[in-house]
């Protein structure tokens, strides 16, 4: 089965020129899109989420991404349906595909 998780990622601008950091006042989070992955080779979306978490999610003073919508592909196919083709296309073309079977975890 195949599932599209959906990602957020925030960059902290605090953490350019200063720490970043809440305590001293210098957080200042952004969003900054994220990426749609087409996960393959697993039968649950839970194990989808903590597969594009555990590969591609990072947590730390000046960035952050992590998963923030899921569906099945035929749903997130569906949803592309409803938009223009122009940006339909440009999400596919952007989307990753990626299976736990082709990386290393």
């Amino acid at each position: 089965m195949k599932f599209v998780i959906s990602t957020q990622y925030l960059e902290n601008y605090g953490a350019h020129c200063e720490d970043g950091k809440f305590s001293s006042g210098n957080a200042f989070w952004k969003m900054k899109g994220g990426t749609d992955y087409i996960v393959s080779d697993l039968e649950r979306v839970q194990d989808a989420i903590a597969f594009v978490m555990a590969k591609f999610g990072t947590n730390d003073i000046s960035q952050k991404e992590y998963p923030v919508a899921f569906r099945s592909y035929d749903e997130w196919e569906a949803e592309l349906d409803k938009e223009s083709v122009e940006y339909a296309d440009f999400i596919r073309s952007t989307a990753k595909d990626v299976s736990p079977l082709e990386e290393a975890i």
